[in-house]
């Protein structure tokens, strides 16, 4: 009886798992088509604006690269366009996708990373005075 006991057991133990594989297997994965993101192939102006540092003028230098010179091969194609450099690719890397669907839907604001580590020129005047003292 013991063995028929531990039989049944180890079938609701394997059914139960076999459960849960099949719901975690169905959730939408958290990878690249979980992340907000704009595809700089097909979006448009406003749509590009929503990208950290990207106002309305360099939305249009984009739309204007893509018209003249076809789609963007890579997100890393993006500082062909005039105002776009290296230290703005990096802001923009983690939003941009050259397929799929626009989903970034809320402007992402840019991270002023650099001169949050760096002082003003006041701040550093006033803390030059202060050890003067």
């Amino acid at each position: 009886m013991k063995n028929a006991h531990r039989i049944h057991r180890a079938h609701r133990i394997v059914g139960s798992l076999l459960v849960l594989a099949f719901l975690f297997a169905s959730l939408p994965s958290l990878g690249a088509e979980g992340k907000t993101v704009v595809n700089v192939n097909n979006a448009n102006a406003s749509q590009l604006a929503l990208l950290p540092r990207v106002g309305p003028s360099v939305a249009e230098r984009i739309v204007d690269y893509r018209k003249q010179n076809g789609p963007f091969k890579k997100p890393e194609d993006l500082m062909l366009v005039q105002g776009i450099g290296e230290k703005t690719f990096q802001l923009l890397k983690p939003y941009v996708a050259v397929s799929g669907e626009t989903t970034l839907k809320d402007k992402v604001k840019g991270s002023k990373s650099s001169s949050a580590s760096k002082p003003s020129k006041s701040e550093a005047k006033s803390a030059a005075k202060k050890e003067s003292r």
